[in-house]
């Protein structure tokens, strides 16, 4: 089996490692108090190949994100997108520089937003400004002025504490707030956050009371419930040999700042290890990215330990058809910086667990 897909379905772009004004306490990303920015000739040489794909898949995405894209400058951020063509443009903010001028700029580039907020306002206190202040109506102002302009938002809530009785409370603060779709992403032990990681009863219990609460009112995309019905609809649908995570993986490229470019995992980005160097697959300032992508397999010096790592998952796990192997930056971050080791924290919580809550709704409502 291919193991990379040879054509991507996104590219991520960081247009500025800067993640301003927040200073989130499970923040990952090394640099996000400080302003790179990426450079035209960056962009320009990505959108080459991109603009390529863009023709024979008209939603393939260009998706801004990592640190705050809005930190960037509404001038230069519309210099970094105008090379592209026919490409979907998202970007992922933490809303708090959003202003009537920004949603004007959002609304005539018709740009995709996802915004950062972890719930109600208590369910807040990770998300904080660099002076420590609690950062939850700076954001709450920002995604007013979204609605106020009519701009359809998606959003991503970080739950550090995934209390099974605050589940209900958490799904009906996103359906109040108006977004369309929500993914839900618990702790995780990465980059430069050490802490992550929750109790597997716990969070299974989570998972189960979260999409009790959706059953109850379905009006939002639940991204992680909808990974499990998709999985049951192709084992329902006798597809038990394919399902989605044994195809190839995507490459997911993230281009960083200096035109670095990590596959697979974003969040390795802006890192550099003894053995695989600064975990980049080549720059697109020296080589083009649909090169750099046809040829990873022997660009990238962590690929091949973290097959063997998927392998292993493969071999040994029960959850493999619905998990798929542990991603590789859980993997470099919780096994002291191998690839090739199989169960994270992130799969306990963030995958089995998960199956498992949604597997006990399933039984619980099945007559």
């Amino acid at each position: 089996m291919t193991r990379l897909a040879d054509v991507p379905r996104a590219v991520i772009m960081q247009p500025t490692t800067l993640c301003q004004p927040l200073d989130c306490t499970y923040c990952y990303l090394p640099f996000r108090k400080t302003k790179h920015l990426m450079p035209m000739p960056v962009a320009q040489a990505v959108a080459d190949p991109v603009n390529r794909c863009a023709q024979d898949d008209p939603q393939f995405e260009v998706v801004w994100h990592g640190g705050e894209p809005l930190a960037t400058g509404r001038e230069y951020l519309a210099a970094l997108m105008d090379p592209f063509r026919g490409v979907k443009h998202t970007l992922q903010t933490n809303a708090v520089l959003l202003d009537d001028a920004w949603c004007t700029f959002l609304l005539e580039r018709d740009i995709g937003v996802g915004v950062s907020v972890d719930g109600p306002e208590d369910m807040n206190t990770h998300r904080v400004t660099r002076a420590g202040h609690p950062a939850y109506r700076l954001i709450k102002r920002g995604i007013d002025r979204l609605r106020h302009h009519g701009i359809p938002f998606s959003a991503i809530a970080v739950v550090s504490h995934p209390d099974p009785a605050r589940a209900a409370d958490l799904y009906e603060f996103f359906v109040d707030l108006g977004c369309h779709s929500l993914g839900v992403n618990i702790e995780e032990q990465e980059g430069v956050n050490v802490t992550g990681g929750q109790d597997f009863e716990q969070a299974a219990g989570f998972w189960e009371a979260l999409t009790s609460a959706w059953h109850d009112n379905p009006v939002l995309q639940l991204r992680e419930v909808d990974r499990v019905l998709d999985f049951a609809g192709s084992v329902l649908d006798g597809d038990v040999g394919s399902p989605p995570v044994l195809q190839a993986w995507d490459p997911l490229p993230t281009i960083a700042y200096d035109g670095g470019v990590v596959l697979i995992s974003p969040e390795l980005a802006g890192f550099t290890d003894e053995r695989f160097g600064d975990f980049t697959t080549g720059n697109v300032l020296h080589t083009g990215l649909d090169v750099l992508l046809a040829e990873a397999h022997q660009r990238t010096r962590w690929l091949s330990e973290f097959w063997s790592g998927v392998d292993a998952c493969k071999a040994t796990c029960p959850y493999f058809s619905f998990c798929g192997g542990a991603h590789p930056a859980n993997r470099y971050f919780e096994h002291q910086g191998r690839m090739d080791g199989t169960r994270t924290r992130y799969c306990t919580t963030s995958k089995i667990a998960l199956f498992e809550g949604v597997n006990r709704h399933a039984h619980a409502h099945s007559h």
